[in-house]
């Protein structure tokens, strides 16, 4: 079957995912890693008149799409202990991100305090980046029923071991994956090949 091109819709992926987050299918959509996920909710939901709020030690490819895609930076710092204070990101009006747990301090917030940023910002989206949280935080994968702002990125490359096979889904409302899906139809619609489906 590889003679074919993949399924540019991921439906059978895109469903077992769904069943495996207690989502819809049209509130998931899959990536090529969470990174092309993660940069295409940069490109869907900011640009140069609406910046990027993100913590000074953080990931650092927020930074890099940032200034790939010209979008302004409002980098907030960290506390002393290195932790992130939920407060600072309240009202913001501008979207966020938050890797949580952070990487690369491995402090991670409740997810109760994420559900508390995105009803502060209720106007803009708030980007969960979930790529460790296996390894000893809360998802907010449950808090998308009640925040319509909030995406929530994963991926199978940290704990699930499978880097090589490059998967990641972002998960939201489904009008949020819908922006995203116009992104992802633009530049790469066969971005998940057939064995990683598979």
């Amino acid at each position: 079957d590889l003679q074919l091109y993949p399924d540019p819709c991921c439906l059978a992926l895109r469903r077992a995912a769904a069943e495996y987050y207690g989502l819809e299918p049209d509130q998931v959509m899959a990536g090529n890693g969470s990174d092309e996920n993660l940069f295409f909710a940069l490109r869907a939901f900011c640009d140069e008149d609406h910046p990027l709020a993100r913590p000074d030690v953080t990931y650092g490819c927020y930074g890099v799409w940032c200034d790939l895609m010209h979008i302004p930076q409002q980098i907030i710092p960290l506390e002393k202990d290195l932790t992130l204070d939920p407060a600072r990101y309240h009202g913001l009006g501008v979207t966020i991100v938050i890797a949580n747990p952070n990487a690369p301090t491995g402090l991670a917030l409740p997810a109760a305090a994420i559900g508390e940023i995105a009803a502060a910002n209720p106007n803009n989206v708030v980007i969960v980046d979930e790529a460790y949280v296996d390894f000893g935080a809360e998802s907010c994968v449950p808090l998308i029923r009640e925040h319509e702002n909030l995406l929530v990125v994963q991926t199978f490359s940290k704990s699930r071991q499978m880097a090589g096979a490059r998967l990641g889904f972002a998960l939201g409302s489904p009008e949020l994956i819908a922006d995203l899906e116009r992104v992802r139809n633009s530049l790469n619609p066969y971005n998940v090949n057939q064995m990683t489906q598979a």
